[in-house]
């Protein structure tokens, strides 16, 4: 039994450093894109197209790029606009997924089984196959293609909260399977009603999945521009995804503007996630492992 012992922390010893080999070597093919399109943002376009791995250092240095973006389009005011429909998404999903996978969870009652199987169907249908009949719906709501920003930006926001809310609820009745129901039978005996034990008790064990859940949700419908520009059609309504897709048009070859405006996209995806990244892997791996 020892020599067998012996054997087995070997193997671990000697593949603990290919694991981390491999994983080190994924990162640096997922990190390294990211890292050339901010350097080559600070680079003039004939730099770029003369060495584009080359630091901005020096002369090769500018910030160009940038003003042009600034000056070209309304970043600050599609900034503003992407942070208002994707929160409105998150906190939505959240809310909604968040009951709903409580109750599919806890209670029993008829259909069931059919509800459930019908938000598992929700995840198989892309947003393109149902972008038309969602279109002639809000048009009939007359929220689309109107002069108000606010009510244009919920007409985006509405099919995104869809699109999210399966994927959201599946999630969290994972984790919610995972609570001890005694917690749930303690919060009753003392008098509480299920919203109060969904929100006193049930969220603030949650919190990793709920976190996860509002992380996605957020992404996706920053990222999203297929929505955006089906019902987002004037630039005061536009979005920071819709910018750079106007910019690659009219500016196709200029790389330092596209890097510049690649750039300003990207960044408050990757402050978001290095600060909520732990929520993220807790969320996604909480509840899956029983004991």
């Amino acid at each position: 039994m020892k020599t067998i012992t012996v054997k087995n922390k070997r193997k671990i010893s000697i593949g603990q450093p290919i694991i981390y080999l491999i994983l080190s070597l994924w990162a640096v093919t997922t990190i390294y894109p990211i890292v050339w399109v901010v350097i080559n943002s600070f680079k003039d376009r004939r730099y770029i197209l003369k060495n584009s791995f080359s630091l901005p250092i020096g002369e090769v240095f500018t910030l160009s790029n940038y003003e042009l973006a600034f000056r070209r389009v309304n970043i600050l005011n599609a900034y503003k606009n992407s942070l208002v429909i994707s929160t409105t998404v998150a906190v939505t999903v959240i809310i909604f997924a968040g009951l709903a996978s409580y109750v599919l969870v806890r209670y029993e009652f008829r259909l069931k089984k059919l509800l459930y199987g019908l938000v598992i169907a929700g995840m198989m249908f892309p947003v393109y196959s149902t972008i038309i009949p969602v279109f002639r719906m809000e048009h009939s709501w007359g929220i689309v293609n109107t002069d108000k920003l606010y009510l244009s930006l919920l007409s985006c926001a509405l099919p995104q909260i869809a699109g999210n809310l399966s994927f959201a609820i599946v999630v969290l009745m994972g984790y919610i399977k995972s609570l001890p129901i005694e917690l749930e039978e303690a919060a009753y005996m003392e008098g509480c009603n299920i919203f109060q034990i969904f929100f006193r008790v049930i969220v603030p064990l949650t919190k990793p999945s709920f976190a996860t859940v509002a992380i996605f949700s957020f992404l996706w419908s920053y990222n999203d521009l297929f929505t955006q520009m089906f019902f987002l059609r004037t630039k005061t309504q536009w979005t920071i995804t819709n910018l750079l897709n106007q910019l690659t048009s009219q500016e196709g070859t200029n790389y330092g503007l596209m890097a510049s405006a690649v750039t300003l996209v990207i960044i408050p995806i990757l402050i978001l996630y290095i600060f909520l990244q732990k929520y993220i892997i807790k969320g996604m791996t909480a509840g899956a492992v029983k004991g």
